[in-house]
C-alpha cells in the first residue's frame, strides 16, 4: 500500500510503500510495468530497512527492487535535492546509488540505525532531510522560478529570455539541478499534468490541449516514449 503525506520541508512530500503492493521507491505513478516509477522532476531520499539510498532524475520508467520491509522516502522539490544532498542531478540521472556513495560512511551508519529504530522510518527520515537542510544553502529561488514557468507551460526560450539567462546558461544550470536540460524538464511536466488531468476523468483529446500538447497523437508520443506505457494503461493502473 502506497501513501503520501506534505512534509514540514517546504515543497517536498513523505511516501511509504508497504510490501501488501509492488514496492515503489520514488512515486506512486505506475508505468509501462507494473509498479514503476514514472519521470516527475524530481530526487529522493529512500530507506528500506539497513540502507540509505538516493534516487536520481529519471528520464524514463524505473522499475524498483523488492524490499521486505517496504519503503520510506522523502520526494525534494524539482531542483531542491542536489543542494540539500550535496550532489550535482545530473550524476544521479536515472541512478539510485548509496547514500554511503556521497555522504560519509560512519554518519550514513548512524542515520540508518537510528531510522531503523524509529516508531515511524518515515517521521525519522524526514528528521534527517530537515537536518540536512537546515545546514544547507537554501535552494536557488531562481531555479524554482524555472520550474514554475515551464509548469506552467511557458516556453524554454521566453523562460530563460523572461529570467534574464541565455539558452547555454539556463542548460549548465539545468543539469546541474534537475539533471537534464530545460527541454526535458519541460516535457516531464508537461507529462506529469497531462496524468492529473486524465486520472481525474478529462478525455484524452482535451487533456492533451490543457496540458500544453499540439494534439492527441503529440500527446500519445511523449507519454510512450517517457513511460513505456499507452495513457490509457496509465490511467487504468492506479
Amino acid at each position: 500500500m502506497y501513501a503520501e503525506r506534505v512534509s514540514r520541508l517546504p515543497g517536498a512530500v513523505l511516501w511509504s510503500r508497504t510490501p501488501d503492493a509492488p514496492a515503489s521507491d520514488g512515486g506512486a505513478a505506475p508505468g509501462g510495468v507494473r509498479g514503476a516509477v514514472l519521470p516527475d522532476g524530481c530526487m529522493d531520499l529512500l530507506w528500506t530497512e539497513g540502507r540509505l539510498l538516493v534516487a536520481g532524475p529519471d528520464t524514463g520508467p524505473h522499475v524498483p527492487e523488492e524490499a521486505p520491509g517496504g519503503w520510506a522516502g522523502v520526494r525534494f522539490h524539482p531542483g531542491t535535492a542536489p543542494v540539500r544532498l550535496g550532489v550535482p542531478a545530473y550524476e544521479l540521472r536515472d541512478r539510485r546509488v548509496e547514500l554511503t556513495d556521497l555522504w560519509p560512511a560512519a554518519e550514513v551508519r548512524r542515520l540508518t540505525a537510528r531510522i531503523d529504530a524509529a516508531a515511524d522510518p518515515v517521521d525519522a527520515l524526514e528528521e534527517v532531510a530537515l537536518l540536512r537542510a537546515a545546514e544547507a544553502p537554501p535552494p536557488d529561488p531562481l531555479l524554482l522560478d524555472v520550474v514554475a514557468a515551464l509548469d506552467a507551460g511557458r516556453p524554454v526560450a521566453e523562460t530563460a529570455d523572461r529570467l534574464g539567462l541565455g539558452a547555454r546558461r539556463l542548460h549548465r544550470r539545468s543539469l546541474a539541478a534537475f539533471g537534464y536540460g530545460p527541454k526535458t524538464l519541460a516535457r516531464i511536466l508537461r507529462l506529469q499534468r497531462a496524468l492529473a488531468l486524465a486520472r481525474r476523468g478529462v478525455p484524452f483529446a482535451e487533456t492533451a490541449l490543457r496540458a500544453g500538447f499540439a494534439d492527441q497523437a503529440h500527446l500519445a508520443r511523449d507519454v510512450r516514449e517517457l513511460t513505456g506505457a499507452t495513457l490509457g494503461e496509465l490511467v487504468g493502473r492506479r
